[in-house]
């Protein structure tokens, strides 16, 4: 995975393991042991690629104890931090979560909401969390068509309401669940334009930097409008 990572233009990569999604548990410390033990082995081999700690969060009960216990990891040490939704619905007290994220100075990142049924019915459930102060993060092969031409169109549809501000590879494997952020960029310069292609590119430079993002909201009008978030650095 790494080289295919290389051949695909990535430098950097996050690792978002699962954790607390009923099947996997990947705690922080058993993290940070992995991403050493993997940069020393690229090294090794000679393969110019930078592996940074993250999770990919479930969300569940305890995650703010756990978070605050160091149990849970933000995106590259920085105040972004990956949640996941089950796939069928959104959390009932997810806005209340994010809100209290917000306030401790964290960013959540919603993964793939392009794949959640309650998103895909009720877009404007997303938009909300947006309001809040969270980004959402779309998958590459949902935006390349991979995964279906359904879900192709939702997620241009999530990309054109200003609710997506990153795409990620979500990469599981060197087959069907591969890097394929390069397509990803392509299809987005094709359909949506290089500007936004641009913005997504630079925005993941700016998680991994943990940089504010600049959330962009295009009127009906055509003009644009800009809103800062804020509290993006570290405590302390």
């Amino acid at each position: 995975m790494a080289r295919d990572a290389h051949k695909d233009g990535i430098r950097t990569v996050v690792a978002t393991p699962h954790h607390a999604n009923g099947q996997y548990l990947n705690p922080a410390d058993g993290v940070m042991d992995a991403v050493e033990k993997i940069n020393e082995k690229l090294r090794q081999e000679g393969i110019p690629l930078n592996v940074l700690p993250g999770q990919e969060i479930r969300v569940y009960g305890n995650l703010l104890d756990d978070l605050e216990n160091g149990i849970l990891l933000p995106l590259a040490s920085s105040r972004y931090i990956l949640l996941e939704m089950p796939s069928s619905r959104v959390p009932s007290r997810m806005e209340e979560l994010c809100h209290e994220l917000v306030i401790q100075g964290y960013v959540p990142v919603i993964a793939h909401p392009e794949r959640n049924a309650e998103i895909a019915a009720h877009p404007e459930r997303l938009q909300r969390l947006v309001d809040i102060g969270a980004l959402g993060q779309l998958t590459a092969q949902s935006l390349t068509g991979v995964f279906g031409g359904k879900l192709q169109k939702l997620s241009l549809d999530l990309c054109r309401q200003n609710t997506i501000h990153v795409v990620a590879s979500d990469a599981h494997n060197g087959g069907s669940r591969s890097f394929g952020l390069s397509e990803a960029y392509r299809v987005t310069d094709r359909l949506l334009g290089e500007e936004i292609s641009d913005y997504f590119r630079k925005n993941s430079q700016k998680i991994v930097g943990n940089l504010p993002i600049d959330q962009r909201i295009v009127e009906n009008t055509g003009k644009k409008r800009h809103k800062f978030f804020g509290l993006f650095f570290r405590k302390g």
